[in-house]
């Protein structure tokens, strides 16, 4: 099997993967999962569409990630996993990839803070007199 690449976004994180056969091993820009991520649900995001699917020790991945919090990443991550998982076998992998809901770009970005204001959405305290 050739080397299939991928690429998830979540807020302003990016994810490019590359997935080949292999013996389960994470590789996020040359650190192992567990260096990288050390939160254990963060680890659990990363590894849900590999562990839905059922191919926990079938592929290697390599992982770069850039931009965004630690929690925006291990998403991105993850639909970055399962989009490679799709291109690899798509009659095996997508139906059960996309009713866990593995397969949805969640869009939602930070509202930009607007002039005159405190914040986004905040106002400043309005005085009557």
């Amino acid at each position: 099997m050739e080397v299939i690449n991928a690429l998830g976004r979540r807020k302003s994180a990016v994810a490019r993967v590359y997935v080949n056969t292999g013996k389960g091993n994470i590789t996020i820009n040359g650190r192992e999962l567990e260096v990288y991520f050390a939160e254990p649900s963060l680890q659990f995001i990363v590894k849900q569409p590999l562990e839905v699917t059922g191919t926990t020790a079938n592929f290697d991945i390599k992982a770069n990630l850039n931009g965004g919090g630690t929690k925006g990443q291990a998403e991105a991550l993850r639909l970055a996993i399962s989009r490679a998982l799709c291109e690899i076998d798509k009659e095996a992998y997508r139906s059960t990839l996309k009713s866990a809901g593995f397969l949805t770009r969640d869009a939602r970005e930070v509202e930009r803070k607007k002039p005159g204001q405190p914040g986004a959405r905040r106002r400043f305290q309005f005085s009557k007199r």
